[in-house]
């Protein structure tokens, strides 16, 4: 479960980046200092809100976790990140060139707004790792569940789970080194 959480965290952070660095060449409306300290605020504001979101939707399906039975079809990691990662490529391009667009206005800070957004995912999967280790277990999403890659949509029902060492993903939806 936390593999779908992290997959959008890197494309985000990543293209946030690529934004902001390249907004930070456009002198823009406001001038490229209120843009970088517009940015900042922003980045860190919108990381602590994605990080915090649906909080208590993902412990409460952790703990009404079962055991994943025989009849449970769980993907790799890396097939789910692939799948949400084609999934989601539209929507995170034209997140980029949004992003990339916004800098006429403030520069760099539609960027640090999708780097902020990567980091809130990326924090939200290290939670849910911390309790996958403290539960020594993983927690998985059917994959007839996700429907468009939400792990706390409506049509999941539960989380399952497995031993610590099952699949390709560690604890937090990291890639398991072999």
């Amino acid at each position: 479960m936390a593999v779908v959480v992290r997959a959008g965290a890197a494309p985000l952070w990543w293209l946030g980046l690529l934004a902001a660095a390249l907004g930070a060449f456009v002198p823009g409306l406001t001038g490229l200092r209120i843009g970088l300290l517009a940015g900042a605020a922003l980045f860190l504001i919108v990381a602590a809100l994605v990080a915090v979101v649906r909080g208590r939707r993902y412990a409460e399906l952790a703990r009404g976790a079962t055991r994943a039975g025989r009849s449970d079809f769980l993907q790799d990691r890396a097939v789910t990140v692939r799948n949400w990662r084609r999934r989601n490529r539209w929507w995170l391009l034209g997140a980029f060139l949004v992003a990339v667009a916004s800098a006429f206005l403030l520069p760099a800070t539609g960027g640090m707004v999708l780097a902020g957004a990567g980091a809130g995912l990326w924090i939200k999967a290290v939670r849910i790792g911390q309790r996958e280790r403290r539960d020594d277990a993983l927690y998985w999403v059917r994959t007839d569940w996700v429907g468009r890659g939400r792990p706390t949509g409506k049509r999941v029902k539960g989380y399952r789970t497995t031993g610590p060492m099952a699949g390709d993903a560690a604890p937090g939806g990291a890639r398991r080194h072999r």
